[in-house]
């Protein structure tokens, strides 16, 4: 199963913590704010500590314990290229869409 996360604040980087123990299939994270941020907040989580594991960056992509994710960086839902990733399931961590 190939899943994407939208939204990388506090829900969307523990539900990654918890599906990389779990070896789940983290394929691409959506955020608003950059890369560097992501891998700074990843390491360093006030609440839930520092991670334990490898992470790096390449270009688009956030590299964590040598698993590739890409990173993307879209305000509209409906522009995220998820059809083109194959992604089966999208978790929402945005807390912007709150209406079904």
């Amino acid at each position: 199963m190939r899943v994407a996360i939208n939204g990388f604040g506090r829900i969307g980087r523990i539900f990654f913590r918890i599906a990389l123990d779990r070896k789940i299939n983290i394929v691409a994270i959506n955020d608003i704010h950059g890369l560097d941020d992501a891998a700074y907040l990843l390491e360093h989580d006030s609440v839930y500590g520092n991670y334990k594991g490898k992470v790096s960056l390449k270009r688009n992509s956030l590299i964590v314990n040598g698993k590739s994710v890409v990173v993307l960086n879209e305000r509209d839902p409906e522009k995220l290229p998820w059809k083109k990733l194959k992604i089966d399931i999208v978790i929402e961590s945005t807390g912007a869409f709150k209406k079904r």
